[in-house]
């Protein structure tokens, strides 16, 4: 008798198993079944969708070749069952079957199996705040909710929007309303940074900086309390401590938890989160039953610890994996590397690893360095900055995260894949430093940034670096009092230095890269003195000097590249 696989959830790691299982065992008896009718779409692409750079929804569920993926596709070009609009109520693993309800006609069913695959995804989490069941409150978790969102923007009904969150789905949600639509958008997070569990604070800060600049309103260290009702009873305001926001639309977006009631109830081993709990083969606690995508925990690779990570690109990957290990090719799925990337409006942000704090919390000896390299050669016309940050573990000098900001397009992309594959094999500075990248000056530098960068992290971890992070330079800058001996040494050119030395007189000492040698002794010698420039690597060059002269310094790195990024109010005009 064929093998009867039944797969709960059709949306990304279950239809990828069933797909895979049927190259790997043409004879099975694949079934999904989901309570929507609505299946195999990229859920990535919904804040897209919303936006208008997908026309339409069904581009979110056809494939390459333009075919829908519908029940009529899984069955003729996939020879995979799917049950639509139905519900799996509970799971009887002594009989190996699943009690099934179609939601139209409520006829139960019992289906048996062999082997049992759970993807049935996360839900919104929904704040327990009052107004929170109001019409016009809307979670971005489904396809039907996109629909209703994009209708109620073509039809010209919303000229104020509030997204309560500020992880991607929040702002590429508000990208989407500011942009194309120019809806008057406010992004609320709860935190003290935006995507706090990714980016560090200077990185969040940049990300911050370009949303306002493109219009949006950031309000971050605030949590709405209420949402407020109209005379209609539809949501027309939204309450944080400080502030009382008008709005025609709220969508809330506050982050996903696992669905895993059916797999608790049917006795299986859930983490305190709401993770299902399995193997490196992605075996539940119940051998027969396998687990894939946005329901189970996960392990990260750098940290060891158990982890959700909702992620389309994970889920594929599980669920290819899944049918490989029910097949009988053995395969193992050792974790998640914290690998992510998101573009907002120009600008792209990315990240691999462990962000600085996490890394310090893991109980990792971390260090951090900034830098801003080019993303291709300084003579070729398309050049950028971009600014990279390198976390790594002191005593073993292992690389434990790389963030990175920049204009939309690969340059970013490239150097976060790098790194990731770079981290995952527990690849030290050393390892970054003489790896061999592609250059051509159209795509790179001829040291490519990400060898500069841990080069730097290798000056840093020797002990001839001594910084100043961004966070301290910035509380400085508000309070000179903070560090009295302190003084700025700018090394730029004067036409660049000229407004800082005279709007900060007493602690801003202007002398040009090319002249502290000769100059060096109008440089106090009772000052801890921040050196300057642009992205931090001519600075390094001075400290060094500086340091052969026994004068105290510190580095900014990243420089004013970073800086300029991040937005100062105090910056001369």
């Amino acid at each position: 008798m064929p093998h009867k696989i039944l797969i709960i959830g059709g949306v990304a790691a279950g239809p990828k198993t069933a797909c895979r299982l049927m190259r790997l065992m043409p004879d099975a008896e694949i079934t999904i079944i989901d309570q929507d009718n609505l299946i195999s779409y990229g859920g990535c692409g919904i804040p897209y969708y919303v936006s208008g750079d997908v026309s339409d929804e069904k581009e979110l569920r056809n494939t390459s070749f333009h075919m829908t993926r519908d029940e009529f596709f899984f069955l003729n070009a996939k020879g995979v069952t799917v049950k639509t609009r139905t519900q799996a109520l509970s799971i009887n693993r002594q009989n190996k079957t699943v009690l099934i309800e179609n939601l139209d006609t409520h006829i139960q069913e019992i289906l048996p199996y062999d082997k049992l695959v759970l993807a049935t995804g996360a839900s919104p989490i929904v704040l327990p705040i009052p107004g929170a069941d109001l019409e016009g409150v809307y979670t971005v978790s489904d396809l039907h909710k996109a629909i209703a969102i994009k209708e109620q923007l073509a039809k010209g009904k919303v000229g104020k929007a509030v997204v309560i969150g500020g992880g991607a789905i929040g702002i590429e949600m508000a990208e989407a309303f500011a942009d194309l639509w120019g809806v008057t958008t406010t992004l609320i997070e709860f935190m003290p940074g935006l995507l706090p569990n990714i980016l560090d604070s200077a990185f969040s800060s940049m990300l911050a900086s370009s949303l306002r600049r493109n219009g949006v309103h950031v309000i971050t260290g605030e949590g709405a309390r209420a949402i407020e009702a109209d005379e209609h009873g539809v949501a027309c305001r939204v309450i944080t401590p400080n502030h009382t926001l008008e709005t025609d639309l709220v969508i809330m977006a506050a982050g996903v938890h696992p669905r895993s009631k059916l797999a608790l109830e049917a006795g299986l081993l859930v983490a305190p989160r709401g993770g299902i709990v399995v193997n490196n083969r992605l075996q539940t606690s119940d051998p027969d039953i396998f687990a894939a995508g946005d329901c189970i925990e996960t392990t990260h690779l750098v940290s060891g610890l158990k982890a959700h990570a909702p992620l389309g690109s994970l889920a594929n990957r599980q669920g290819r994996l899944v049918a490989d290990n029910i097949a009988g090719l053995s395969t193992s799925f050792e974790g998640w590397g914290g690998s992510f990337i998101m573009k907002a409006f120009d600008i792209c942000v990315g990240a691999t690893g462990l962000r600085y704090q996490a890394a310090l919390d893991a109980g990792f000896e971390a260090d951090v360095v900034i830098t801003a390299q080019s993303d291709r050669a300084h003579f070729f016309p398309e050049q950028a900055v971009i600014p990279l940050q390198m976390i790594f573990d002191r005593k073993s000098r292992k690389i434990l995260g790389l963030q990175g900001f920049g204009p939309m397009g690969d340059g970013i992309l490239a150097r976060i894949n790098a790194a990731a594959a770079l981290i995952a094999t527990g690849a030290t500075i050393d390892d970054c430093s003489k790896l061999d990248l592609a250059y051509a000056p159209p795509f790179a530098t001829a040291l490519d940034a990400l060898n500069a960068t841990a080069n730097v992290a290798d000056n840093k971890a020797s002990g001839r670096l001594q910084t100043v992070s961004i966070e301290e330079y910035l509380a400085w800058m508000d309070d000179f009092s903070s560090h009295p001996d302190w003084i700025a040494l700018d090394i730029r050119h004067p036409a660049e230095t000229a407004g800082f030395t005279k709007k900060f007189e007493n602690t801003w000492l202007a002398i040009p890269y090319a002249e502290i040698r000769h100059r060096h002794g109008e440089i106090p010698k009772d000052k801890t003195l921040i050196i300057i420039c642009d992205a931090g690597t001519r600075s390094y060059e001075i400290q060094v000097f500086l340091t052969h002269l026994n004068l105290r310094s510190l580095v900014l790195g990243g420089g004013f590249n970073c800086i300029r990024r991040i937005g100062a109010d105090w910056w001369p005009q």
